[in-house]
């Protein structure tokens, strides 16, 4: 008689929040995951809790205590105000839940350590939304860094403007305007994934930061653009340009680019959209790549419904894995509180007008 494998054991999730941009837009990617249900979602607003509960048929929960008495989820995927995150995580892991927590998962580095400490004593996973890392573009770019094709990295520039304030106000998130509660603007809502994408390319971390913000609107105490230069350890200076300042009229909204500067070479990527090919543009001297000195290397993502699409599937399916093997998930609490405590040096240099150092 032929064996055949074994279905992967059925987990459940929950969604706990639901004022912000991103919960509806995970439900497509657990939904593309075998083995793993949505079961509920927790969310203290009734209107907003009831629509969506009735919306996707889960079980509606006011509160994160009422749902943690009634079932035990094997996952809880956390979208609250960034403040709120690490007492809800802390919460979840203790009932022992695996969480993932949206970035960037506090208002504060001690707050995500904080969460990270409590998920490593409670033996559970715990990971945070730094999805770009499952791009094919970004994953090439960190093999060609790493086997020395443009030599030694010198520096780099990484933009990262996205959307207007008005969309958070629309997306009942207006809480993402309001520094107690958020942490602070674009630099914390966006910069970060540059930040991440930065070290893990490098495989290198900030040992110093400078910056300046920029205020527009005088309606809110965050800044809504963040100029600033990491200074790696082994020496790369990577400039980052981060708004919420984007037009209208701008394609799709956003406009994203990464770059990296070598002793033989240059790297470059402007992200494309739902749909259109990504190009990664390779200079370099390396003599391993004589007849291709320059080269368009092209990706084209297959559709997937869901925050991110293809990469927020692979970030979903990634964390999930990890919890069925009881392996280290790719993306860590611990790279959420690396993100952080350099967001938060170079708040402090824009302060001081000065280069900080990152505590480490």
């Amino acid at each position: 008689m032929r064996n055949h494998p074994r279905a992967p054991r059925p987990l459940s999730a929950a969604i706990v929040g639901l004022q912000h941009l991103h919960p509806g837009h995970y439900l497509p990617l657990f939904a593309g995951i075998e083995g793993v249900r949505v079961g509920s979602v927790v969310e203290p607003e009734p209107a907003l809790r009831e629509a969506f509960a009735s919306e996707h048929s889960l079980r509606a929960y006011a509160g994160l205590d009422e749902m943690l008495a009634g079932e035990k989820p094997d996952i809880a995927a956390i979208f609250l105000p960034h403040a709120d995150c690490p007492a809800a995580a802390i919460r979840c892991a203790e009932a022992g839940a695996h969480v993932m927590v949206e970035k960037p998962m506090a208002a504060t580095a001690a707050g995500a350590a904080a969460a990270v400490a409590a998920a490593h004593r409670a033996r559970r996973r715990l990971t945070t939304g730094y999805c770009w890392r499952f791009h094919p573009a970004a994953r090439e770019i960190k093999r060609l860094v790493a086997g020395g094709a443009i030599g030694e990295i010198i520096g780099g520039e990484g933009r990262c403007a996205a959307g207007r304030l008005g969309r958070y106000i629309e997306g009942h998130s207006s809480w993402m305007l309001e520094r107690a509660r958020s942490g602070g603007g674009p630099l914390f809502n966006l910069g970060v994934h540059w930040i991440d994408l930065f070290r893990w390319i490098l495989q290198d971390e900030v040992a110093e930061a400078s910056g300046r913000t920029v205020k527009v609107s005088p309606r809110f105490d965050i800044e809504d653009n963040c100029f600033a230069h990491l200074q790696f350890g082994r020496g790369a200076v990577v400039g980052l340009d981060i708004s919420y300042t984007v037009p209208d009229s701008f394609p799709h909204g956003r406009d994203l680019y990464i770059a990296l500067r070598g002793t033989r070479g240059v790297i470059s990527w402007a992200p494309a959209y739902e749909g259109e090919s990504d190009i990664v543009s390779l200079c370099s001297d390396d003599t391993a790549l004589s007849g291709a000195p320059v080269r368009q290397i092209e990706f084209r993502l297959e559709p997937v419904k869901g925050y991110s699409g293809y990469m927020g599937r692979e970030y979903v399916r990634s964390f999930v894995e990890a919890v069925r093997t009881g392996a280290q998930p790719p993306i860590t609490g611990e790279d959420g509180v690396a993100a952080l405590r350099v967001v938060e040096a170079i708040y402090r240099a824009a302060a001081r007008k000065r280069w900080t150092k990152v505590e480490s």
